[in-house]
């Protein structure tokens, strides 16, 4: 698929692309850390992390990754599946559904609206399957923003779950 939305160009994604979505994850710590935020994704890099690596291997080619490029150059990456982790503490839909399985975006573009074109993408790859179904799940802590970065772009909170001591958001969106 070669979507494009405001100069962000959306396309498949593959296990040659692991090594940008590990970056990407890498500096969403940094970035987090930054700013206050350990509770989120904690403080070790994505690709340190036991398992890190084999986890975004296998999202590259288990799942539906998109990679989106500005100017050819990865900026985001999402993973779309046909629900939630088996790992989380999340009940599966009464129907089929798209999961969103991760979204990231490069810092350094920041305020671009690479998320939202991902997600967008999210919406047309869930009408294109024939579901009705789009739902993710987020971290709910610190001030709520990433619910609220949700929200904005039509999801509804419809479940809170803990994972641990991690506070969770599970959020849906109907697609027509």
């Amino acid at each position: 698929m070669n979507d494009t939305t405001h100069g962000i160009r959306i396309r498949p994604g593959s296990l040659a692309d692991a090594p940008a979505i590990l970056g990407m994850l890498d500096s969403a710590v940094v970035w987090m850390n930054e700013r206050g935020n350990t509770e989120q994704w904690g403080t070790t890099p994505y690709s340190e992390r036991p398992g890190g690596v084999a986890r975004v291997e296998r999202y590259t080619t288990e799942n539906a990754p998109y990679i989106a490029e500005l100017d050819g150059e990865p900026v985001g990456a999402m993973v779309l599946d046909s629900g939630p982790s088996p790992q989380m503490p999340i009940a599966s839909a009464d129907e089929p559904e798209r999961y969103v399985r991760l979204l990231v975006s490069d810092r350094q573009y920041a305020g671009l609206g690479i998320g939202a074109a991902l997600l967008a993408h999210a919406v047309e790859e869930t009408r294109r399957a024939g579901l009705e179904l789009l739902r993710v799940d987020c971290w709910a802590g610190g001030g709520g923003e990433l619910v609220a970065f949700y929200e904005r772009n039509g999801f509804t909170p419809v479940d809170r779950f803990l994972s641990g001591s991690w506070p969770g958001q599970v959020l849906a969106r109907r697609v027509a």
